[in-house]
Formats: structure tokens, sequence, C-alpha cells
């Protein structure tokens, strides 16, 4: 879900863009981030997902095929980084999480057999999760298709912004604010929903543009440092602890400012937390990250995606051959060159 500071976020701190505006620049992906929009958007009217004859779900297989060539067609270098193993810190997060996927299902199934097909749909989407075939089978895929997964030791969000920071890529992309708290310089949002999009519960759209969030310049409108930023995420609540009731991200940015650091103004409230602030504050500024990592992009195998997209798993041959015209060109028109090593 990710922490919730839209609001105290200055205008002055973002900038609109085209995709085509990041031409040439790598940008980390938070893969789980991507694949969750995939597997719930990706859906039948009655809420099935897309499945191949054998029952296999390949929602996610179709988002990322065509929106990474989408990437690769406006000029971006797309490095997609995968979660490993969640800290203690986030297990009842994570619990909680699949406890309300567990009760979305048992939803889905009742409206499904009492033909409540728009309430089975919205119930199916809150019960979408990732499994290890769902992982396994995308990072496949971007392989064939020559782009570089990163598999992090942990929080996948945690791993961009570290290859932000190191400037092995320009920006890491999520529609999440966490990357923002774990230090990424530029955090790009909105680029896996480009164009007309449904607002939640409603039958109404709305027009979602790429936009760029600067860190520093964040910090300086806000006047606070890094980890004052943090802090007002923990007063309002991260995937880390619950923060306080009642206090948003305004109340939190004024308490923050006015008082110094989260315990300060814990203790003015009176209020306490589950899980201690410096503990949290610790989770955000030193997480567990590697450097065992290889940024390369290569020469797609094109065969190989096809058979693993239309023998494998059902794909339109004649979508699959379209499509894999559009990566072959991609990949030439990188910087007006002619060949891929000529881009490297």
């Amino acid at each position: 879900m990710g922490v919730k500071l839209g609001d105290i976020i200055p205008e002055r701190a973002v900038e609109r863009i085209r995709l085509e505006d990041l031409t040439g620049k790598a940008i980390a992906f938070d893969a789980y981030n991507i694949l969750y929009q995939f597997i719930t958007v990706i859906r039948g009217p009655d809420g099935r997902p897309l499945m191949d004859h054998r029952g296999r779900i390949t929602s996610h297989l179709s988002g990322m095929f065509f929106r990474t060539i989408n990437f690769l067609k406006a000029g971006l270098k797309p490095i997609y980084v995968y979660d490993g193993r969640p800290p203690e810190l986030k297990r009842e997060t994570v619990e909680r999480r699949e406890e309300r996927r567990s009760e979305a299902a048992e939803l889905y199934e009742r409206a499904l057999r009492e033909g409540r097909l728009e309430e089975a749909r919205k119930y199916a989407q809150q019960a979408a999760t990732l499994n290890q075939y769902i992982v396994e089978s995308s990072k496949r895929l971007l392989q064939l298709m020559g782009i570089p997964v990163v598999q992090a030791p942990s929080e996948g969000e945690a791993q961009a912004a570290h290859l932000a920071s190191k400037g092995d890529a320009y920006a890491s992309a999520s529609q999440d604010m966490d990357s923002l708290l774990f230090g990424s310089p530029r955090l790009v949002r909105n680029l896996s929903i480009v164009g007309r999009r449904k607002l939640p519960g409603r039958r109404e759209y709305v027009e979602v543009v790429p936009e760029v969030i600067y860190l520093d310049r964040l910090l300086e409108e806000l006047g606070i440092t890094r980890e004052q930023l943090i802090d007002i995420a923990i007063l309002v609540g991260t995937d880390y602890c619950e923060g306080v009731k009642g206090v948003g991200p305004k109340t939190a940015l004024k308490l923050v400012k006015q008082y110094g650091s989260a315990e300060a103004a814990l203790r003015h409230l009176g209020k306490s937390l589950e899980k201690s602030p410096e503990e949290v504050r610790e989770a955000f500024l030193k997480p567990k990250v590697t450097d065992e990592y290889v940024v390369e992009w290569r020469e797609p195998d094109y065969d190989g995606v096809k058979d693993m997209l239309c023998g494998e798993h059902d794909f339109s041959e004649e979508r699959v051959e379209k499509a894999l015209g559009e990566l072959r060109a991609a990949y030439k028109r990188q910087k007006g060159v002619t060949s891929l090593d000529a881009w490297l």
C-alpha cells in the first residue's frame, strides 16, 4: 500500500513529463508493484484473469510484455527489481493483507455464484495476489526480452532506490511514495498507468500523466530533512507501523516541524506506537540492499519470447509477431543508432 504523503508533496517538487522525456534513462521499477497492477486490472467482466489452456494466469505476462515494449519504444531503459524476504517489521502488515485477500476471495466466489458480476470483479481485484509462478514466469519473460532483472534481498523499493542513489538508474519507479523514504533522489510515478484511468468504485475516468518527484526539492520546499520526512511517515503510518489514529500528513508535518522528531511529537500527543520510531526510521535509512547485481540490456531472444508466449501460453501469434517487430525497431531507434551494440 505504501505511505500516504500525497497531501504534503509541494507542486515545485513535482514535474509532469512525457514518456519521451525519459529517453535514454535507466528506470528501476518496483516489479511487484507493477505486477500487482497487471493482475488486478487485466481481467474479464466476471473478474477472472487471463489464462492459458492449462489454467495458468497470463494477465501479468500480457501486461509486462506489451508495457515494457511501450517503454522501450519511448526510449526508456527499464530495470525490474524484485522483492526478496520482507523485513520482520512488515510481518503484521503482510498477514493483514493476506487476511483481506482471503476474505475478498470468498466474497468473489459468492458474488460470482449469484450473478453479481460487477461486484465479483471488484472482489476479484481485491483478492489478487502474487505467487511463485507469476514471479518466476515474469522474470523469465523479461530475461528473454533482454531486460535486466535485479533480485533484492528484501524490499524491492529499497533496492530500486539504492540503484538510483548509486547512479545505476536515473530514478526509481513506483506508485508508492516509500522510495523517497528509502532515499531515491527521483521517484517516477504513473509510468504503468498512463492514459485514462477509472476511479476506484466509480464510473468516472481521469487522465493520468507521468510525473517525477525530486527528493531534494521536496525536502527544501517543506523545510525538513529526510529523517524528518520519515518521521512524518511514522506518525501517519507505514508498512512497518500503524501510526497515530487521526493524524494525517499535514498534521504530521506540522508536528515534526514544531517538535523536531516523531518521538517528541508522540510525547506532545501523549501517544505511543507498538513499534519503536527509531527502529522504523533505521529500516528506511539503512534497508537491506545488495551491490551484487548486473544491469545489462541484451539483444532479445525473439524466438524464445514467441515460443514462451505463443507455444506455452496461447498468445495470439499475429499480435506477438507485431509486438516483436516493434521491439526490434525500438532497439534500432535508440539514440539514432542502428545496432544494439552501438547503443550499449
